[in-house]
């Protein structure tokens, strides 16, 4: 017996999201975070001086080097597109700029990507609304319109997307990747079309070249079996059997390119003790707020269509479970989990057809209270660094941040004004009296997400470049590198050896101190060094060594129990 959709949803409950409202919520979250700031402490700041390295051609495209060590990563995909943007740019952006781009770009596409999936997905008999006795039911191209404006909304609202798709990472490329993937499956199997096609062969590629090929391989060969159920369950399954058939040669085509390029290499790493475990639920439930609980709710009430092969559940959940084992499996876990955001929005926008006034309106208040709060705590904070009143907030940034110096910067200030009046006026009109609209419930997650993202990374932006970047150690390290021990400080052309640095600071020493750079087996004739005393036996070695004299210990301002030692080898 077929069961009847659980989505009851008049004409009226679908009136289109302004396009130029939506397009400025993208922007508004896109823009900040990729532009004005330092590159952050670890992967940010590796990949950022290897593309810079490539571009300026210090070493080789195919096998980069920094320092004399490779990536620690398979994926070279982001740092061929920075480093060619920093070529193509030929000097008119700054370097930093220059390396972001592609990756801004990137993002907004994930977000075409998810939106253009859940679009097609639907328009799938199974996922359309009851038909009314006597009309006025919602028209399938305006209810899929207004389905892929909710999944747009909820993928900006989720809390963990913020940070890493403003990094320029293997983590963001990945990312696209599968929300091409995903867009390629649900588009693939009603019509095969040119647009689909290349986004699942560039889908695969990305996933493929930056680092994910088993996460390609799954996905690719999952949505192939999803059409080709899809195909036994249609009308007319021509169109299904040959997407499954394309989805299986790009896939297999993918397979064979990761097997000649030596691409395939399993990291599997399996919690170890309960505190592991603890922390990667603690990480699920805060990391994929709140379309988690969408989620659950979406697989609650299409519940029979899903044993029923429904696509437009079935798809994204595959997505979303391929990340959750990844996420369990793999390190770093949130990484992981960060690629299966697209399908976890993609199944929260089809629990708006069948919330409940009382569920809406519980989304609605928490978000309106947790980023109203959000947002006066940053301003708070804010003030208090700038003035020194309220003196308690003050105090505790002076604390934490010692040694940081605030600067008041009118064009910051103008845009975290204008974001903070726009969030106002969008809780007056959801307050409002309003007509229906199923995505309406999504509007305050999504643009308190983006409030929060445009304040910190305006008002707070300075705080944050302190406390993430390495420029303030850096300068530090440099500052006594150059001090005059004996008369003999660094002078220009000196190498320097770093014992059990990692490689996200042996780059911020090479871009953002100028220093040449060298390990151990490399610079046996460098009279400077600087040692990691936490790091390894070789970092130890140095330091008790009778061939190197400690000449200074620096702690990073933020954190004291970062110190580095910086070395000078005695003269025999």
């Amino acid at each position: 017996m077929t069961r009847p959709s659980p989505a009851i949803v008049a004409q009226a409950a679908v009136r289109p999201l302004p396009r130029w409202a939506l397009w400025l919520l993208c922007l508004a979250y896109a823009v900040p975070g990729f532009v004005g700031r330092d590159p952050w402490r670890g992967d940010d700041m590796q990949a950022f001086a290897f593309m810079r390295e490539i571009a300026i051609g210090q070493t080789h495209w195919l096998t980069p080097m920094l320092a004399g060590q490779p990536p620690d990563t398979n994926g070279l995909l982001p740092l061929w597109l920075g480093a060619g943007s920093i070529r193509l740019s030929n000097g008119w952006l700054p370097v930093e700029l220059a390396t972001r781009l592609p990756f801004m770009l990137l993002l907004v596409l994930i977000l075409i990507s998810t939106w253009r999936a859940v679009y097609h997905l639907a328009l799938s008999p199974q996922a359309q609304p009851v038909a009314f006795a006597f009309g006025g039911e919602a028209q399938p191209r305006d209810y899929a319109r207004a389905i892929a404006d909710g999944a747009l909304l909820a993928l900006i609202a989720t809390l963990g997307l913020a940070q890493f798709s403003h990094e320029t990472t293997s983590h963001l490329t990945q990312l696209a990747g599968t929300a091409l993937l995903l867009y390629a499956g649900a588009a693939l199997p009603v019509r095969m079309t040119s647009r689909p096609v290349l986004a699942a062969g560039t889908g695969l590629l990305c996933l493929a070249l930056s680092g994910a090929p088993g996460m390609a391989m799954l996905l690719g060969l999952g949505s192939a079996a999803l059409a080709a159920g899809h195909a036994r369950a249609a009308s007319s399954p021509a169109p299904a059997r040959r997407a499954a058939v394309m989805l299986m040669i790009l896939t297999l085509t993918t397979a064979l390119l990761v097997e000649w390029l030596g691409l395939r290499h399993w990291r599997i790493t399996l919690p170890g003790d309960a505190r592991e475990w603890g922390s990667l639920l603690r990480l699920l439930v805060w990391f994929i707020w709140p379309t988690w609980l969408l989620a659950l709710w979406t697989l609650w009430r299409w519940r029979h269509q899903l044993a029923g092969g429904a696509s437009h559940i079935a798809l994204p959940l595959w997505f979303a479970l391929v990340a959750l084992a990844a996420t369990f499996g793999t390190q770093p876990a949130d990484r992981a989990l960060f690629q299966g955001l697209p399908a976890f929005a993609a199944l929260a926008a089809f629990a708006l057809p069948t919330l409940t006034r009382s569920f809406a309106a519980v989304i609605d208040w928490f978000t309106l209270l947790f980023f109203s709060l959000s947002a006066i705590v940053i301003w708070v904070i804010w003030l208090a660094v700038q003035t020194g009143v309220p003196a308690q907030p003050a105090a505790n940034v002076a604390r934490l941040a010692p040694g940081f110096e605030s600067h008041f910067a009118p064009l910051p200030f103008a845009v975290a004004m204008l974001a903070t009046l726009a969030w106002c006026a969008l809780v007056r009109w959801r307050t409002a009296r309003q007509r229906p609209a199923i995505w309406k419930s999504l509007v305050l997650p999504a643009g308190g997400a983006a409030l929060g993202w445009v304040l910190l990374m305006t008002l707070w932006l300075p705080l944050l470049d302190y406390g993430r970047s390495y420029a303030p150690q850096v300068a530090l390290l440099r500052q006594a590198l150059q001090e005059p021990h004996d008369g003999q400080p660094l002078r220009g052309g000196d190498c320097v050896v770093g014992f059990g640095l990692d490689q996200p600071l042996m780059a911020a020493l090479t871009y953002q101190g100028g220093l040449d750079m060298r390990l151990p087996n490399e610079g046996t004739h460098c009279r400077w060094a600087i040692a990691d005393p936490d790091a390894d036996a070789n970092a130890l070695e140095a330091l008790s060594s009778d061939a190197w004299e400690q000449m200074a210990m620096v702690t990073r301002p933020t954190d004291r129990r970062d110190q580095l030692t910086v070395l000078r080898r005695r003269t025999r």
